[in-house]
């Protein structure tokens, strides 16, 4: 059964929703750098919004290029239990970030061609994250990318991100059947977090999974 990641927690009332709707994960995009990030939240905010999360909720936090010791601070306080990687970082730098954290590590992929994912899946991290690549961003664009690229033979466990909404998510789980779906731009209206939209779409991927 594929799971469910609502990503960009920014408020308060984004907790209460999703602590109604029961999604697998969520997510929290972080930056060292103050307004780089429409949904980022600072680190005190995020853990306040945490500490009100159901802890059978996962909280993902989302980076971008940071230091390693940037994420390092925010997995040692508990604020997050997943760290996804969105930016160039290669092989390298998530060795070491996962010699010094203990938390899963998901690495996005900006999918270009079925070669890259599967050089991806070499990389030493948990789980990879399939998301539409963009010239000028590193995601939340809303766009589906190809998934006829995605290899039928993919081992590691994947995330599918990119233009996932309520119209196509039954098609993405019968025909990719990620580990786990990501959403976040289809799930708001005008910018913040959605609740019926929430409730729709987890609605149809639950009750599409209960009939597979």
């Amino acid at each position: 059964m594929s799971k469910i990641k609502i990503c960009g927690m920014m408020r308060s009332e984004d907790i209460e929703i999703v602590n109604e709707l029961t999604p697998d994960f969520v997510g929290f995009v972080f930056s060292s750098i103050d307004g780089r990030f429409r949904r980022q939240v600072s680190v005190s905010k995020a853990e306040r919004m945490r500490s009100s999360l159901k802890t059978s909720i996962k909280a993902v936090g989302v980076f971008v290029d940071e230091p390693i010791e940037f994420i390092e601070r925010i997995c040692e306080d508990d604020i997050i239990d997943v760290v996804q990687l969105h930016g160039n970082e290669k092989a390298e730098y998530i060795l070491e970030l996962s010699r010094t954290v203990k938390t899963p590590i998901i690495k996005a992929v900006h999918v270009k061609s079925a070669e890259q994912i599967y050089e991806a899946e070499k990389l030493p991290c948990q789980y990879l994250l399939l998301d539409t690549a963009y010239k000028d961003k590193v995601g939340g664009g809303g766009k589906k990318f190809n998934w006829d690229i995605i290899p039928d033979d993919i081992k590691k466990p994947f995330f599918l991100a990119g233009g996932l909404n309520a119209e196509n998510i039954s098609d993405a789980l019968k025909k990719v059947n990620p580990y786990c779906i990501d959403l976040s731009s289809s799930v708001e209206t005008n910018g913040f977090k959605d609740r019926e939209k929430v409730k729709e779409v987890i609605k149809k991927a639950r009750k599409l999974e209960e009939r597979l």
